[in-house]
């Protein structure tokens, strides 16, 4: 199994027609997922890599009955395509934009959770159930079917991590990169969850960093709530206090959200955190036999 997405996953691309978008769904229609519509204004009617495009969200999902979307569109205009993909009933929204602005989405946020949909990202590489479907960025051939979810804040250390995993023949069964913005619209948490209830899913591997209580709150859960082994790792160990390193959300307040804080907690929940990525597949190979 996997989670999230699936072989039978159908994709609305929005930003469709746009460099990032344009080269994306051609990525994501190589691998195998099925890109069912585009949507962007003004170019309903042609067509981007065989896929149709639509004028809007409501049209693409009432032809098609795709279920998920993939955001590309520019920050100016990311949150209401959130909102359009929302009033369109799709159930799974996975926006790939940064610099999406934080002050509006406090306001998305809650309109997401009332709204029953699941948001992934903003500011994310995306998801892939490697060999059935992949939603955003992540480069396909480096993945590889297996036991082992992987959850992450960063985009390119999941594809680090990841082609480590593979190399080392530890298979993935859900690759998710959740963003690293302040507000995000899934968690460690909520990943976390899903991977313990997923039947194929023998461990994970978490990738932290600096900033906030996100991995906190994980550990505690984990120490819980979870059966199943979980291998962790903290990006920005040498960052200096009061200095944001890469994301938004990757900045240390006084002494909250340091990388031996984090590290502690989840040592306290019995997960090995590796000190470099290269550490990864050796510990999630020890903690599944």
């Amino acid at each position: 199994m996997s989670i999230f997405i699936d072989e039978s996953t159908k994709i609305i691309v929005q930003g469709i027609t746009g460099r990032d978008g344009a080269f994306h769904t051609k990525s994501m229609v190589d691998y195998g997922s099925q890109v069912v519509a585009g949507v962007t204004p003004g170019k309903g009617g042609e067509a981007m890599h065989g896929v149709p495009v639509f004028e809007s969200v409501a049209e693409a999902r009432a032809a098609t009955g795709a279920d998920t979307t993939a955001i590309f569109v520019p920050p100016p205009f990311a949150v209401d395509a959130m909102y359009e993909a929302l009033d369109a009933g799709i159930k799974l929204i996975v926006c790939v934009t940064e610099g999406v602005p934080v002050n509006e989405m406090t306001e998305l946020y809650a309109a997401v959770e009332r709204s029953g949909s699941r948001l992934i990202g903003p500011n994310c590489p995306g998801l892939i159930s490697p060999g059935k479907s992949k939603v955003g960025i992540l480069p396909g051939p480096i993945h590889m079917p297996g036991p082992v979810g992987v959850v992450s804040r960063s985009g390119t250390l999941t594809y680090q991590v990841v082609d480590l995993l593979t190399r080392g023949d530890v298979g993935q069964s859900t690759c998710v990169g959740i963003g690293g913005d302040p507000i995000i619209g899934t968690n460690f948490l909520d990943c976390l969850e899903r991977f313990e209830a997923d039947p194929e899913t023998k461990g994970v591997v978490m990738i932290g960093e600096i900033g906030g209580t996100d991995e906190q709150e994980a550990a505690a859960f984990i120490r819980s709530s979870m059966k199943k082994p979980v291998v962790g790792f903290i990006a920005g160990r040498t960052a200096p206090p009061g200095k944001r390193m890469g994301h938004a959300g990757a900045i240390i307040t006084g002494s909250s959200g340091t990388a031996e804080e984090k590290t502690e907690a989840l040592n306290a929940a019995n997960v090995p955190v590796a000190i470099v990525p290269s550490e990864i597949p050796e510990l999630m190979r020890k903690a599944l036999s």
